[in-house]
């Protein structure tokens, strides 16, 4: 008996077309289960059916320790894809207080757990040295390591009607010559700026994508996507078009979630709707 699953049609995919799958593999960020564990993020990740993980570098003791990620990595059969560096204002002594330190720190953990990329903000402006060897800085350490330095678009803080740049050289990270980027559509609605176009900036740069939705709200929203009005299915289509190869990455907000099941029900929501849009139909060949 045939399984429906390998019949096309049975996902409204008309005959004489074909599902092309891309590369790019899709990862849960750790932080989309908070105030959950990182072990839970390993636990739901393997339940649903990701492709990996997006280590965030917390306050959790297990996130900052590499042997205990790579247990759970082997434990649930789920690889690091991804290690975000401890660049929140929770995690200003996470690993060091030394902002290099903790970039020097999350590279070794990439490499040791078999993660291609680390994800990194742009400094806060109070961060004056570190800021202004930045950019320089982030290219030195890509040159010594297989591992690449994603660079994240970050947004102005707001304040009723009052707005503060809180990130140096710059919140928009194409300003400045970096070897690659992480694009963030959470953060693009809060700057309330236009996503694909900031995508367009960063071309072939782009190597690993924040997947979120929201508003336009002053506050980071992080929705499941297809919740807000950022232009979530229009990227992925677009990505899947132009062979994107990095990860993409579902990083929402589950905090208000009512329960666990409930929180794991947006999960899999966000992984469905990522799914799908990579998914492109291309026309086989006709005679």
């Amino acid at each position: 008996m045939t399984d429906p699953g390998d019949d096309p049609q049975a996902y409204g995919v008309p005959r004489g077309r074909a599902v092309s799958v891309p590369e790019a593999k899709v990862a849960l960020s750790t932080a989309s289960v908070y105030p959950e564990s990182t072990a839970t993020a390993f636990e739901i990740a393997a339940r649903l059916g990701y492709d990996g993980v997006e280590v965030m570098v917390w306050t959790d003791p297990v996130s900052q320790d590499v042997e205990a990620l790579r247990r759970l990595s082997d434990y649930h059969g789920v690889p690091v894809l991804a290690v975000h560096a401890p660049c929140l204002l929770i995690t200003q002594r996470v690993w060091s207080t030394d902002p290099w330190t903790k970039l020097q720190r999350a590279r070794t953990a990439a490499e040791r757990l078999g993660a291609s990329t680390v994800v990194v903000h742009p400094p806060f402006r109070w961060q004056r040295s570190y800021a202004r060897d930045f950019v320089r800085g982030v290219w030195r350490m890509a040159d010594e390591t297989d591992v690449r330095f994603a660079v994240e678009n970050m947004y102005p803080w707001r304040y009723r009607d009052r707005e503060m740049l809180a990130y140096a050289p710059d919140w928009d990270p194409t300003t400045e010559d970096f070897r690659h980027f992480t694009v963030d559509l959470s953060h693009t609605a809060t700057a309330r700026n236009d996503a694909l176009e900031m995508v367009g900036r960063m071309g072939d740069r782009l190597a690993h994508v924040h997947l979120a939705d929201g508003n336009g709200s002053a506050k980071d929203e992080h929705l499941v996507p297809g919740r807000g009005t950022q232009p979530c299915a229009a990227l992925l289509e677009r990505l899947a078009a132009s062979g994107f190869t990095g990860h993409v990455v579902v990083e929402v907000n589950t905090r208000r979630s009512l329960s666990a099941a409930e929180r794991e029900a947006d999960l899999a929501e966000a992984l469905a709707f990522t799914r799908l849009h990579l998914a492109s139909a291309a026309q086989v060949g006709r005679r």
